[in-house]
């Protein structure tokens, strides 16, 4: 068991504040000089990078969907390990959850498994003793959970305060203190720009934390905050390692989706073999462009972990800044987080694309996610991409969203065929077409999806490698053997495509 002082930090619904007053936690008492460590419940990538900004460390997501319930708390004591204080950033309302499995996947659910306290955020802007109601019905809602008090949000008089207190006093709720309307209110980037502002240490994203920091500061009381934090017991179980990292359904685990039809899982190794994640005795490092910037990578934190300890030598390179793949490059991995909105800046670095494009087209790996898949494609809203595949991306309105359980129907460098996984897909714009000959997935109720053609394995679909850590080691062998060949043709260096679609 790992002893970590920690808080999670959610709300009734959406919308009362709880990410703004989790991101000025952790920076007021990093300014402190207390080394703290910031989360997010469920698959939101954007929300976690701000938090491991304000932090100084990198951010993580808590998603039991996509890790398994039972690699929640390890993976979150991994992530905290030497910090003085975890704050958790909860999703929606307190007990909900976008899949309809609130026992599982919920805020609630998350602290119960971390057994950590609750403190609520709540927006008073339009209310009075009802205050005092509402709190004392999410204390009772659950008799597992444990509710340590209420931050008070958009108060907005001294007098409307004292009301908000003597009401909560007399339900025996503590209050940590009363933020003014408009205190908070922050500058960050719009969410449209994603983590890249993150990535690339973006003035304006370390201006507004600094601001939400000295906010929290002036009106939470942090030493109160902090007792509470520390009075949390040990979390439970063996911190989560990347070299003995289980596949999903090892033991002490529950699986995160339906297992594969007789087969392992993304490259998980038969039993007497060496350990998921150990490279072969005796082999040098491969290298593995991960991308990313300055800041940390458009992939969740495992993934680096994860191939480090599958025997690569993890360099990141910036596919909005950096005109060449780094040297000895064997394969490439572009995580779900690099953002859509960046097509121009994306098509503008025409060496990089290029280079991409002679990687793929010598076999080597490339695993490409979310909008890594459009930068693949020929080309996104009229501009230029790599052209590694024979497709095209448009923006549209609206936003595709959800968890899906995914089959893989082409063996590639991330799975077998075969196997089955969650993951999440979060993206506006869309390829024509939408599939290549030897698709990368299929599930219910959608058609195929993704490209696989020889190393390259592509797809909106998010995979969190945490969940399925053979991946690294799969990839991390195919680099080192050169690539995963498949019965699509080759593409071709300088960005001309390949593998056309269904």
């Amino acid at each position: 068991m790992t002893v970590v002082p920690r808080l999670v930090l959610s709300a009734p619904s959406s919308g009362h504040g709880t990410g703004a007053v989790a991101l000025g936690l952790l920076r007021a008492f990093a300014d402190r000089g207390l080394a703290v460590a910031g989360f997010k419940v469920g698959p939101d990538q954007v929300d976690a990078a701000y938090l491991g900004l304000a932090a100084g460390r990198p951010g993580r997501t808590l998603d039991p969907r996509l890790v398994g319930p039972g690699r929640v708390a390890p993976l979150f004591a991994h992530g905290a390990a030497g910090a003085g204080l975890a704050v958790v950033q909860g999703t929606m309302g307190l007990y909900d959850s976008v899949a309809g499995q609130p026992e599982t996947e919920s805020t609630a659910a998350v602290a119960t498994a971390l057994r950590s306290p609750v403190v609520l955020v709540v927006d008073v802007a339009a209310m009075g003793q009802s205050v005092a109601a509402l709190a004392h019905g999410f204390r009772a809602y659950d008799e597992q959970l444990w509710l340590g008090g209420v931050i008070l949000h958009r108060v907005a008089s001294p007098r409307h305060e004292a009301t908000l207190r003597e009401a909560l006093d007399d339900v025996g709720i503590p209050v940590y203190g009363a933020v003014r309307r408009h205190e908070l209110a922050s500058a960050l980037p719009a969410r449209r720009h994603g983590v890249a502002p993150v990535v690339g240490r973006d003035a304006d994203a370390l201006r507004a934390v600094r601001r939400l920091g000295a906010a929290v500061a002036a009106a939470l009381d942090l030493d109160r905050l902090l007792a509470l934090a520390r009075s949390a017991p040990p979390v439970p179980g063996e911190p989560w390692s990347p070299e003995r990292a289980e596949p999903v359904g090892g033991p002490s685990d529950e699986p995160a989706g339906e297992p594969p039809a007789g087969g392992l899982l993304a490259g998980e190794l038969p039993a007497g073999r060496p350990p998921v994640g150990e490279p072969p005795a005796g082999g040098p490092p491969v290298v593995v462009a991960l991308a990313g910037g300055a800041g940390g990578d458009y992939a969740p934190a495992e993934t680096a972990e994860l191939l480090r300890a599958a025997g690569a030598e993890v360099v990141r390179v910036d596919p909005l800044r950096d005109e060449a793949l780094p040297a000895g490059t064997a394969a490439l991995v572009v995580g779900g987080g690099l953002p859509e909105a960046y097509a121009e800046e994306l098509s503008a670095n025409g060496r990089l694309r290029a280079a991409v494009a002679e990687l793929a087209g010598a076999g080597r790996p490339v695993l490409a996610e979310g909008a890594g898949l459009l930068w693949l494609a020929l080309e996104l809203d009229g501009l230029p991409m790599c052209g590694v595949l024979d497709a095209v991306g448009a923006s549209r309105e609206g936003v595709v969203v959800g968890y899906r359980t995914a089959t893989a129907r082409t063996a590639s460098v991330l799975a077998p065929a075969g196997a089955t996984l969650v993951g999440y897909k979060e993206h506006r714009a869309v390829l024509t077409p939408r599939a290549g000959r030897s698709p990368a997935w299929s599930w219910d109720g959608g058609a195929p999806e993704g490209f696989v053609l020889r190393g390259v394995h592509a797809s909106q679909l998010r995979v969190h490698w945490a969940g399925y850590p053979g991946i690294a080691a799969r990839l991390v062998a195919a680099a080192r053997a050169g690539g995963t060949p498949t019965p699509e043709a080759a593409p071709r260096a300088g960005g001309a495509a390949v593998g056309a679609g269904a």
